[in-house]
Formats: C-alpha cells, structure tokens, sequence
C-alpha cells in the first residue's frame, strides 16, 4: 500500500522541520523522513550542545575569576561526565519539543532513511522501511555533514581523529587537543577544553581565525584566547596526520604538534549521497543540489532547502 501526501520532507533539521510546521498549518497533509532524530546538526551535534557546556565552562571561569569582586571560590572543580549529561538532557528536552510541534500540526514522523525511487504521474516515489510514498511535493532537507580535507592520514576517523559529532561523546575530558581549522567550530571547542585545563593547539590555514569574521574583532578574540593559554599556528597548511601527531608547514619549515585527541573542522559539506537523487536526475553543482533564487532543483515539485 502507497500513502499519498501533499508534501513529503526528507531531513528533520531546522530547515525541515520548520518548513513541515508551516505546510501543517496551512492544512496540507505532511510527512517529515529523518534517520536520526529532530533537529537536525544544529540541535544534535553543533550550535545547542556546544552553548550548553560553554555555559559550563563559564561558569567554571567565572569561580576563578570572582576575586577581584571580592569573591573567593576554593577547591573549585569539575565533573566532566555531568557537563556532558546535562549536555545531552538539554538536547533530549529540545528534541522531544520538535516531535511535540510535530504532532500539534499533524505531521507524521518517520524515523528512517527515505529512499526516492522515481517520479510518477502520481507524483515523486519514496520508500522508507515504515511505509511507502507518494508526495505531491518533495522538499530536501538533508542537510550537511563534517568535511574531512584529502590530507594524509584523515582517511578514516578514529577515537583519536574527532569530528564535532564524535567530540560531543567525549566520555572524559582530554589532557591536549589539536584543532585543525579556527572557524566557529573549532573555537567553540577551543574556548571549552581551555576553560577545563586542557592544552589547545589551533591549527589555521587562514591568515586570521573566524574567516568571515571581521578581522580587527577576530584578532582581538585569538588574542584573549592566547592570553588563557590557547596556541596558534595561522598560516599554516596541514601536510600529513599520524596517530596522535599532526604535521604542518609554516612559513616554510615543517613543524609538528601532538595531543591526546585531533579536532578536524576545516568546514562543512552537503550530505546528498544515499538518497536515490539519481532517479529524478536531479541536476548537481559542486557537490550541491543546483537550485535557482527560489531553491526550486530543475526538477517540477522538487525542492532543495539549504539553511
């Protein structure tokens, strides 16, 4: 038995699961696919879990700090386990809001990979291992995933080699870490880990951290973060990862750092792979879905979000 919709949603991120609240409340028959669970990166694995143990670490910081108001914390530590237990009941609690939304704007959910078989007259074909699905209207919302650079040695992930998906499952806090690329992600890393002890080592291909940034701000911020003991190499391109131990050149010489874990954020990717994209010959453009100014994909009824 296929079941027909108005519009079909593959990925629960911000993007999808925004997109199905609206189509829900304008009365169209919706169904949200997500594999994982709602919320997608910025929820899971990014701007959420890393703002809630930044708080940690500043409240941390801050028990330090309070003797110039008078203030005088002794025998202050931490539990790391409990950082990141309270870490993890934050995004359930928030996760758990999504599924409520969900439901309030009758939107079914199903919790699985969605594979497109094809377009019909009917519409675009979707199974998934908990129905199959007709939709009159197909809005992609997969999101992106880590981009892991052609460098020798990050060929395949280990409990060394760390993701922003796998270092948010850390179990006990590192005594060093090493952050290859100084954007948002690995500073909001960078920032945490130094609060805790830990000795940090920024590595940046750029001439400046947080690309994008302005620069006189940015380079007040790495100044305050060396001023706590962060190091950085700006100007320097990662040639080759071994174990524990990351090799770099800069200005010509060839230097290497190690650590107890190695933090990879040099950027982000799309995730379209694995979603049967070929079988409505959806046209691509530069790993991307190609989409005009109203993300429309060159394909009628089909349509790609990006946030």
């Amino acid at each position: 038995m296929k079941y027909m919709y108005d519009l079909a949603i593959i990925g629960g991120g911000p993007g999808g699961y925004v997109a199905a609240e609206r189509a829900g409340a304008k009365g169209l028959k919706v169904v949200l696919i997500e594999k994982k669970a709602l919320g997608g990166v910025c929820l899971n694995e990014g701007c959420i879990p890393t703002k809630t143990l930044l708080y940690s670490a500043k409240l941390y910081d801050n028990a330090f700090g309070g003797v110039k108001y008078g203030i005088e914390a002794k025998e202050v530590g931490f539990d790391f386990s409990k950082m990141m237990s309270r870490k993890q009941k934050v995004v359930n609690k928030l996760v758990g809001g999504v599924g409520a939304k969900m439901k309030m704007f009758k939107v079914k959910t199903i919790h699985d990979k969605a594979i497109i078989k094809g377009r019909t007259q009917q519409g675009i074909e979707i199974t998934t291992s908990q129905e199959d699905i007709i939709a009159s209207n197909l809005l992609i919302c997969t999101g992106s995933e880590a981009f892991i650079p052609p460098i020798p040695g990050l060929d395949n992930l280990s409990d060394v080699i760390l993701t922003n998906r796998e270092i948010l499952q850390l179990k006990q806090r590192p005594a060093s870490l090493v952050i290859i690329g100084g954007g948002v992600i690995g500073m909001e890393f960078a920032s945490f880990f130094n609060s805790l002890g830990a000795k940090v080592t920024v590595v940046e291909m750029m001439d400046e951290i947080l690309g994008g940034m302005d620069v006189e701000l940015s380079g007040m911020l790495r100044q305050m973060y060396a001023k706590k003991g962060i190091e950085f190499n700006l100007q320097s391109k990662v040639t080759k990862v071994d174990g524990n131990h990351v090799t770099f050149q800069k200005d010509g010489t060839v230097h290497t750092v190690s650590a107890e874990k190695i933090l990879v954020s040099v950027g982000r990717k799309p995730v379209i792979e694995g979603y049967g994209l070929e079988n409505l010959n959806i046209e691509l453009h530069k790993g991307g879905i190609k989409v005009d100014e109203k993300m429309r994909t060159n394909i009628p009824m089909c349509m790609r979000l990006v946030t």
